[in-house]
């Protein structure tokens, strides 16, 4: 419990994946991918609850060996390619409120973030209270540049690809951009009732560096992670 606020952590992993067959509980690296998330949670020291959100019962079984719950089985609505993460969020804390066990705050890690660290858990439950925040979600700097992106017109004509403004100028004179790095999303939850989100006008980042920011989707992520985690090993 922190600043009196009892906080659970709560780790979406369904059982179907497009990309990567069984990615939540992939082998990466000598251990399951979704061993990376439960571990860094179990390293707060401010999170209450763990507990992982799952239609499939090998993960589930995976996750009650690592030390973290599986209350419930994930309904199928919310396990499909469609399915919103907020909505799984939002029914996991329906569901301990329905059965008399109630969050003050609520932290969704994602189980393809292996790099992130429980000192960035951390950080970003003292950022929520440093800022006098409702809700912290995490960002890395982009590593591509948006100013020098664009769409294409069926023809692949470049004509207006770069606005002249940016055209002639290097990396280091252009703003600093940031993307979301889907590691850390952080909310008291009756901010994120009231809002069916994370984002608000009270919400705020947290910078991760990009090495910690990986998110698995592909196999080239997969190897990245994979190549980064032996390297630290090693």
């Amino acid at each position: 419990m922190y600043n009196n606020n009892k906080i659970i952590g709560i780790i979406p992993a369904r059982g179907g994946s497009k990309g990567i067959r069984k990615k939540n509980i992939v082998d990466l690296a000598g251990k399951p991918l979704i061993a990376y998330t439960i571990e860094q949670a179990k390293g707060s020291k401010y999170i209450d609850k763990i507990i992982v959100t799952t239609d499939d019962e090998e993960i589930a079984d995976i996750s009650r060996s690592l030390g973290a719950e599986v209350p419930f089985s994930r309904p199928k609505a919310l396990a499909t390619d469609e399915a919103k993460g907020i909505d799984v969020v939002l029914h996991a804390i329906t569901w301990f409120d329905s059965n008399e066990e109630s969050f003050d705050i609520v932290m969704m890690l994602q189980p393809t973030s292996p790099l992130r660290l429980s000192e960035d858990i951390d950080k970003a439950i003292e950022v929520l209270f440093l800022k006098n925040a409702m809700a912290i979600v995490s960002v890395c700097k982009s590593e591509h540049h948006p100013l020098w992106s664009n769409t294409l017109p069926e023809d692949s004509n470049m004509k207006n690809f770069i606005n002249p403004e940016y055209m002639n100028k290097n990396r280091q004179e252009l703003p600093v951009f940031y993307r979301l790095n889907g590691a850390i999303y952080l909310s008291f939850c009756n901010y994120m009732k009231d809002r069916k989100s994370f984002y608000g006008e009270n919400t705020f980042a947290y910078i991760m560096p990009e090495e910690r920011s990986i998110d698995i989707d592909n196999m080239l992520d997969f190897k990245l992670a994979e190549l980064l985690l032996n390297s630290v090993t090693v």
